[in-house]
């Protein structure tokens, strides 16, 4: 059954004419007609109007069931309606890009909910997207910084040190060893002025250095490198707030990201959405 064939039924149901029910809706007869005639195809908002008036699901309506109360509850929100609106703007690639995208993360979770049902543990955390420069930050001869050099974003879990920093650099030589080898990764947190005893980045003549604060100048963890003197052109990029380990850094395409309850249900919408789209197209094909 069509939706226009459904919406009739409904309509002369509950002793509506088409003109005192499109009265009723606050539209012309004629658009009421042309829904009721597979004409036009009917809006989220319009969805949900009748969904609303007559108590019934929007599968029910599109004709995917023949329920009327099997989504009695469900109703469309506002992010909901936007996403059908932004999918029926898109082109033929558009929406297949979308479907894709939506196979993906409806099997992505499915998979979490087998995981659940087994009795696997899923571990749930937040995490966070960060500025990463690549060996930005010297501790050596020096580099040059934010000039030129390359950059990435990185994910790593919501912690104590992932919420303060503002980015994250590498570090480029040894004079930090062993508190820091080359190679690895600190979170640095913008701010001009550090305490001794921090460990910060700095700029010297253009070139970027990780040093300790000590009382007379910048100090190397490795005994091998002098100390820089404060009588230099040292200017303060940051502070280093800890090391970024490798288990930190989550890898994309294996790292299980669980939805919000929100989130499934809108990709649950959408999907259904699609599918009844394609499979009222199917009909009329």
């Amino acid at each position: 059954m069509t939706f226009g064939e459904r919406l009739i039924e409904l309509r002369k149901a509950k002793g509506y004419t088409r003109e005192s029910f499109a009265e009723f809706l606050g539209i012309s007869k004629y658009t009421l007609r042309n829904y009721e005639l597979s004409v036009n195809d009917p809006g989220s908002s319009f969805l949900k109007q009748i969904s609303n008036i007559f108590n019934v699901s929007i599968d029910y309506l599109m004709g995917l069931t023949d329920e009327p109360e099997v989504l009695k509850n469900f109703r469309l929100r506002t992010l909901e309606q936007d996403m059908i609106v932004k999918y029926r703007s898109l082109d033929a690639y558009g929406q297949d890009t979308v479907s894709y995208i939506l196979d993906r993360e409806v099997s992505r979770v499915q998979q979490i909910s087998n995981a659940y049902k087994d009795g696997r543990s899923i571990i749930e955390y937040p995490t966070y997207f960060m500025t990463y420069y690549h060996n930005l930050a010297s501790a050596g001869n020096g580099e040059y910084i934010f000039e030129d050099l390359p950059t990435d974003t990185i994910e790593v879990p919501a912690n104590e040190l992932s919420e303060r920093a503002d980015f994250i650099i590498g570090v480029n030589g040894d004079s930090m060893e062993p508190t820091y080898y080359d190679g690895e990764k600190v979170y640095v947190e913008k701010m001009q002025v550090l305490e001794i005893g921090d460990i910060g980045i700095f700029m010297i003549n253009n070139e970027c250095f990780i040093k300790e604060v000590g009382e007379d100048g910048l100090i190397s963890h490795n005994p091998k490198y002098d100390i820089i003197s404060g009588n230099e052109n040292i200017e303060c990029i940051g502070k280093v707030l800890g090391k970024v380990t490798e288990e930190q850094v989550l890898n994309n395409s294996s790292a299980t990201t669980v939805l919000s309850r929100e989130d499934m249900e809108a990709i649950r919408f959408t999907k259904e959405l699609i599918e009844s789209k394609s499979n009222l197209e199917k009909k009329r094909g």
